[in-house]
């Protein structure tokens, strides 16, 4: 296998909106299906389970089961099975996170373990994790996306919680979900292909695209969600590849396999 033989897509910002479809992304992944490349769909969605987003994709036309879909919160349960963790998160995960305890009292918890922001993550809950954190715990977190971006723009996610957690009780947060290598490592396993032969495709260009790159894989940033128009400039590196969207991925993968 060479170059753009299997991918690792980003969801949220590149296949959907506001769990909408983008226009062209149905098309771009059912031209992925027909041509027989592989793909993996690796997020960051902390708000639903695996069979929740599988579902809700197939339902907009995706060809997606839950064999597809790698989600934080699964790579979480894998990693931290047997802990009692003080949960932070918006959105109802527990059905992935089989295998670990989850408790209320800060005294009970081995791991304090961010998730997405919400409405959940407020002054009390951030203060019983401060409590934890003080007490022992370790902080760990699903993610550390800083936003994201819905039909009424850019919304606030919990890096920024994250990071004021780690200033407070003067740790650091140990990350599951992109960037962490194991996550990309776990996605090319499924895939069973080495990084040299996988494409990831995303709107974050930190956590996606970038820290894709720095593991061997071919980065390509969509200009969509995150990446949209007038929003912020980040990046601390260039993106191997850049497109409008994700609907012209099939031509560029085609580009990379004939070399």
């Amino acid at each position: 296998m060479g170059q753009g033989e299997a991918v690792l897509l980003d969801i949220d910002g590149v296949l959907t909106m506001d769990w909408k479809p983008i226009p062209g992304a149905v098309a771009a992944v059912r031209e992925l299906r027909a041509d027989d490349v592989r793909y993996v769909l690796l997020t960051n969605t902390t708000s639903r389970t695996r069979r929740s987003i599988a579902g809700t994709l197939a339902e907009a036309g995706f060809p997606v089961g839950v064999e597809c879909v790698l989600t934080a919160p699964a790579a979480t349960a894998d990693r931290l099975a047997g802990s009692r963790c003080l949960l932070l998160n918006s959105g109802d995960i527990r059905e992935d996170l089989a295998g670990i305890e989850l408790v209320d009292d800060p005294d009970d918890a081995e791991i304090v373990l961010i998730g997405g922001a919400g409405p959940e993550l407020d002054y009390p809950a951030l203060n019983r994790a401060f409590a934890a954190l003080r007490g022992g715990a370790r902080l760990v977190a699903m993610h550390r996306n800083a936003y994201w971006r819905t039909s009424e723009g850019l919304q606030l996610d919990s890096g920024a919680f994250v990071a004021g957690l780690e200033y407070a009780a003067g740790v650091r947060a140990e990350v599951l979900g992109k960037p962490a290598e194991a996550f990309f490592a776990g996605a090319l396993a499924r895939l069973g292909v080495a990084a040299a032969e996988a494409v990831m495709v995303g709107d974050d260009i930190e956590s996606d695209v970038l820290a894709a790159q720095r593991y061997g894989i071919t980065g390509v940033l969509v200009h969509t969600g995150k990446a949209a128009p007038g929003a912020p400039k980040r990046g601390s590196a260039e993106p191997d590849h850049e497109l409008d969207s994700v609907a012209s991925l099939p031509e560029l993968l085609s580009q990379l396999r004939q070399g």
